[in-house]
């Protein structure tokens, strides 16, 4: 029994031992788990993996996923974390253009490694975890829709919070879009660029100016006209015998030629200055009968030579004047043009020898044009090719490679891209064959996927747009690039429904701009009153109610704070003896502007601005710098100017790091000589409410032509369609992933009554931003 029982303690002893020796080895693991956490903050990314990582040992809170990212730890995970975010540079400059939002998409889905800069208005950081690319464009949608149905746009005006008014798209425009996704060849090593013929002819490293004209010899063996070779006798010299500089001008040269019995003659010849400015466009009369025009390729037809009666003897004059005696004459395949020419010019740069390739072949001109400048020339649907076009390419196509060097033309892969564009010509051309509906079909260039098109669109119905839907939804997780179109239907954008929907959203906005004050006792001085209200903003007009049975005044302002700030602190103040009271006028308009100026302070593009009044007696931003020295986070000040007389009106916006920030600043700017609130105010809205103001009239007035006038079935109509194309447009946003680059395009539109902007509004998928202290 003894044996028994020490038997027993024995076992019992060895398997504590043996817990006691897994409790050690799991306090070890997980200490190792514990740093390897800290110590790899640089790695992680917010996914599931890292999700279950965290969570799981409870090393952080798992309130970070759950949306709460005011916690320590939270704040702490994402300053470690490498996110794409955005952080635009202009503030007060609403407007791009086309070309500079391409430049932008091309950048996040490419990156710089593609021949793409950083673009300097919106700096994308860490654009390589961008996860992709959408584009939803809105057909015959303008910033008229987006302000006069802002309450209707519910997903647009939460979700993104950047915004810049736009141009009217194009179809140029588009087609850009169509190849975002498209690579600019693949990266070459060390090795492979040594045998890129442009560096083993031009060397590795960037040259001068001069080491890019074609010596004498090269110009022999090109067939170039040279003095002494060949029979030239009857060829003319320019007058540039000067000594040639890095300094010296560039001249584009590109001439059109006819067939006659002698060969080709000149009948067209366009000259372009340094700055690409056409300084000679002139059609030449050829000696000799023309046998074939060649329209196709010179445009030129026998109606538009009949008239001319300019001889080449004359061009040859012209030109020697033109040319300064260091003048360099750029052109492709410039040898035919100064034979046509029958001219003689020293120095010379040819762009199909500069931009060299193996075996003696040469890049044409329209290819070049696309790849490395991204311009598209001799467009099939005009008549011929253009020679100030084909000049003005040529120069820049000189000027790009004498500033960028030998070794950036290299990386651009020339070969790879001509190679890759003729095999995407074969695959587009049997696609085409194939496709029954190209409206909807899916267009994939590289990798974007583009839905609808532009001359398909315009007279679609509501279903079109659902099939466009559901086709992209089916497709956006299979392309990183999406380009989907949606349209509102026709019947929503005639110019009736225009002129009513411009008409009505100025008398709301004069609207929401007015306050009326009073009544008014005999004893309150009128100065006196105008000098208080005007503390609050610019006051853009100010008149007498003497209807009523007490009289009142009328103030409309320039912009929305200062008439909130009118009722929110001068109402039922005491102005000279007498409380005065502040209202806004009751309209069937405005029985929802409270509501539409809730919802404008709390949009995310407002989060972080101030509006700040009374600075009527500030000389410049300098000494208004100075005196908002105690205020931290301040980024950037737009100070509206008068568009007459250039003079900087009496408010202005501040741009903060954060809304904390502005909270701390209206608190220390309590009872200081300024006015602030916190802003109704979009930059892109401020412009074209003041687009509208100076377009428009007073709100009595405006409101004349629309009293009692009930909503038309039309505008009825349009309004539900705005929502659905919001609906449609949250509906994409949800299916894309994480870090992904979402934009919003609102098109314009040139058909109705003059030009009107469009709007592009973006921002990246789960993008978040840290609150910092101020």
């Amino acid at each position: 029994m003894v044996a028994q029982t020490h038997g027993v303690v024995k076992k019992r002893h060895y398997e504590d031992e043996k817990t006691e020796g897994e409790n050690r080895k799991a306090k070890r693991k997980r200490k190792v788990e514990k740093n390897d956490i800290h110590s790899n903050h640089q790695k992680i990314k917010l996914s599931s993996e890292v999700r279950d990582v965290i969570c799981g040992n409870g090393a952080l809170n798992p309130d970070i996923f759950s949306g709460n990212v005011n916690t320590p730890e939270s704040i702490l995970l994402l300053s470690k974390v490498k996110t794409p975010s955005l952080s635009p540079r202009m503030f007060g400059e609403g407007q791009i253009s086309c070309e500079q939002l391409c430049e932008f998409l091309k950048y996040a889905a490419q990156g710089k490694h593609h021949n793409v800069t950083q673009p300097s208005w919106c700096r994308i950081y860490h654009q390589r975890r961008v996860a992709g690319v959408m584009v939803v464009i809105l057909h015959h949608v303008d910033q008229l829709h987006f302000y006069r149905y802002y309450l209707q746009f519910k997903h647009l005006r939460k979700t993104f919070k950047h915004r810049f008014s736009l141009p009217a798209i194009s179809g140029d425009f588009i087609k850009k879009l169509g190849g975002l996704g498209t690579s600019d060849g693949q990266q070459l090593s060390k090795e492979e660029r040594s045998e890129v013929p442009v560096i083993q002819k031009h060397a590795e490293k960037g040259c001068r100016l001069s080491s890019y004209i074609l010596s004498r010899e090269e110009m022999r063996v090109y067939d170039y006209p040279v003095e002494g070779y060949g029979d030239r006798s009857h060829f003319v010299q320019t007058l540039c015998n000067g000594p040639v500089t890095d300094n010296s001008p560039l001249f584009g040269l590109d001439c059109e030629m006819c067939l006659t019995d002698k060969g080709s003659e000149l009948t067209q010849i366009a000259v372009v200055d340094t700055a690409g400015q056409c300084v000679m466009n002139e059609l030449v009369k050829p000696k000799r009968p023309i046998r074939n025009y060649l329209t196709c390729y010179s445009g030129i037809t026998e109606k538009l030579l009949r008239p001319v009666q300019t001889t080449l003897a004359e061009i040859q004059t012209r030109l020697r004047n033109l040319l300064p005696p260091d003048a360099i004459l750029v052109g492709h395949s410039l040898d035919a043009d100064l034979r046509a020419l029958e001219m003689i010019h020293p120095n010379v740069i040819d762009t199909s020898l500069l931009y060299a390739r193996k075996g003696g072949k040469r890049f044409k001109l329209k290819f070049l044009a696309a790849a490395v400048l991204g311009k598209e020339i001799q467009n099939k649907a005009q008549l011929g090719h253009d020679p100030t076009e084909d000049a003005q390419c040529a120069l820049e196509l000189a000027q790009y490679f004498i500033r960028q060097g030998p070794r950036k033309i290299a990386e651009l892969n020339l070969e790879a891209r001509l190679s890759e564009q003729m095999k995407m010509g074969e695959t587009e051309t049997i696609v085409r064959a194939e496709q029954n509906d190209s409206s909807l079909s899916a267009n994939f260039r590289g990798k974007t996927l583009l839905l609808g098109e532009q001359n398909k669109v315009q007279n679609q119905t509501a279903s079109f747009n659902e099939q466009i839907l559901q086709k992209a939804l089916e497709e956006i997780p299979k392309s990183p690039v999406n380009v989907i179109q949606l349209v509102l239907d026709s019947k929503h954008i005639t110019a009736d429904l225009h002129a009513e929907t411009t008409s009505k959203m100025r008398t709301k906005l004069s609207d929401l701009l007015t306050v009326y004050v009073g009544p008014l006792t005999k004893d309150v001085c009128l100065k006196t009153v105008n000098k208080a209200f005007r503390k609050c903003g610019h006051i853009q007009t100010i008149r007498v109610i003497s209807e009523t049975f007490k009289p009142h005044l009328c103030i409309q302002y320039e912009v929305l704070e200062g008439a909130q700030l009118a009722l929110e602190d001068l109402n039922g103040a005491e102005i000279g003896g007498s409380a005065i009271k502040v209202q806004r006028p009751i309209t069937e308009m405005t029985l929802d502007g409270e509501m539409l100026l809730q919802e404008l302070e709390r949009d995310p593009e407002n989060q972080g601005i101030l509006y700040l009044a009374g600075l009527r007696k500030c000389q410049g931003e300098t000494e208004l710098q100075e005196r908002l020295g105690p205020l931290k986070g301040l980024r950037s000040i737009f100070w509206p100017r008068d568009l007459q007389t250039g003079r900087q009106r009496d408010y202005c916006f501040l741009k903060f790091q954060s809304p904390e920030c502005v909270s701390k600043a209206l608190q220390i700017l309590q009872g200081s000589p300024f006015w602030s609130r916190r802003a109704l105010t979009s930059p892109t809205f401020f412009q074209w409410a003041c687009l509208v103001n100076e377009k428009g009239h007073g709100g009595a007035e405006v409101r004349e032509n629309q009293q009692q006038q009930q909503p038309s079935d039309q505008e009825l109509g349009l309004k539900k369609a705005i929502k659905k194309l919001d609906r449609k447009v949250k509906t994409l946003y949800e299916r894309v992933p994480e870090n992904t680059l979402c934009l919003v395009l609102l098109s314009g539109t040139n058909r109705l009554t003059g030009s009107l902007s469009g709007l592009s509004l973006f921002g990246i998928k789960g993008e978040k931003s840290i609150s910092t202290s101020c």
